[in-house]
């Protein structure tokens, strides 16, 4: 199944609109700095996590780089959700110097 994808600076470009985003690293991935407003869901809980994942418009997948959220985009489109991957991940995010949050909350 062919997935959506989008870079860092068309994901900064649809943030104003509050879109779903889920990045799907570890822990302590996440805590260390994560887009604002995205959301914890690891990888290996994407098919329990379903529900977090917009029924409404495309939710947005995030990773370190754009592999581990291509695994999760592929499987939640095979479950019937609009995704969309951000290639370049968060390193990209970071690297184009855009904020980032730190610590366990999404904002």
């Amino acid at each position: 199944m062919s997935v959506s994808e989008i870079d860092v600076d068309q994901l900064a470009g649809v943030m104003p609109s509050g879109p779903n985003v889920i990045d799907v690293r570890e822990p302590d991935e996440y805590v260390a700095g994560h887009v604002p407003g995205a959301v914890l869901v690891p990888l290996a809980t994407v098919p329990d996590s379903l529900g977090l994942f917009s029924a409404e418009g495309p939710t947005y997948l995030i990773c370190l780089s754009g592999a581990r959220s291509m695994r999760a985009a592929e499987y939640a489109a095979e479950a019937g959700f609009e995704v969309v991957n951000v290639a370049g991940g968060t390193k990209a995010w970071i690297e184009s110097g855009r904020d980032v949050v730190t610590g366990d909350s999404p904002a």
